[in-house]
């Protein structure tokens, strides 16, 4: 029997890549904050798919909380086959703000924790010399809109760097690059999308099942959807110019949405 351990495993594409995981026959390491909502998420994907379902309540913000968890991946009594990098949040301070605690705690959350949950896998996972260790970066990380972006263009780049330390060892590395999913991040984060036409926004669901044929296959990057495929394309030719001059466009309509 497989183990995927996911933290953020309780909503969002993290919900989504547990059930979708338990659908496959996967016991389940569901790591989240909400230790109710993540007791609840455990028993209904034990309950519907007959796997085993663990529970860590972990703030990987806090390093207590971090280390128990990059702990448990390295247990070698209970191996860890499949780590998913999910959990996350919006940062939308300014660099210019004076208030820089959620910049800090982004950072922790998703490139520190990111990291270092990854290497203590990875290290785990080359001694048995197979393995996947897939990351949620975003398309957003192609852009320049921030703190977010900066922070998902650290993840997608160590990621690539990660799959070029571990090539040849069994253990497969995978950045996942989404655009505007339909989940209660932005909800969170006060941002309507009442801008964003409906085209563009994807389902969790589908974009998981696309993600996980993605690496079943052995792609480092995935970007699921043509659209976005399109997308990530045009960006990444694009001048670098341009890509600022399009930031700023969407950066606007952002803080008109936040404003509303």
């Amino acid at each position: 029997m497989l183990t995927a351990l996911v933290t953020g495993g309780t909503s969002g594409i993290g919900a989504a890549f547990a059930r979708s995981l338990a659908r496959r026959g996967f016991d389940l390491v569901l790591v989240a904050r909400d230790e109710p909502r993540l007791v609840q998420t455990a028993h209904e994907l034990a309950a519907e798919h007959g796997v085993h379902v663990e529970t860590l309540t972990a703030d990987l913000a806090v390093r207590e909380d971090l280390l128990r968890v990059a702990q448990r991946l390295e247990d070698t009594a209970h191996p860890v086959d499949m780590l998913v990098n999910n959990a996350g949040f919006s940062v939308k301070t300014r660099y210019t703000d004076e208030d820089t605690t959620q910049h800090e705690a982004g950072f922790e959350v998703m490139c520190a924790a990111v990291r270092r949950l990854s290497a203590a896998a990875a290290r785990a996972m080359t001694v048995r010399g197979s393995g996947w260790i897939v990351n949620v970066c975003s398309v957003s990380g192609l852009v320049t809109m921030g703190e977010y972006s900066a922070i998902k263009a650290y993840t997608t780049s160590m990621t690539e760097s990660l799959a070029v330390e571990l090539h040849g060892t069994g253990v497969q590395v995978t950045a996942l690059l989404p655009g505007w999913v339909r989940t209660e991040f932005h909800s969170r984060a006060g941002i309507s999308g009442s801008s964003i036409p409906d085209f563009m926004w994807l389902d969790a669901d589908r974009l998981v099942e696309e993600a996980l044929a993605d690496i079943a296959r052995g792609k480092v990057l995935s970007v699921p959807s043509l659209r976005y495929k399109a997308v990530v394309t045009a960006l990444r030719h694009l001048p670098r110019p341009t890509v600022r001059w399009v930031s700023r466009k969407i950066s606007g309509v952002r803080r008109h949405e936040l404003q509303a």
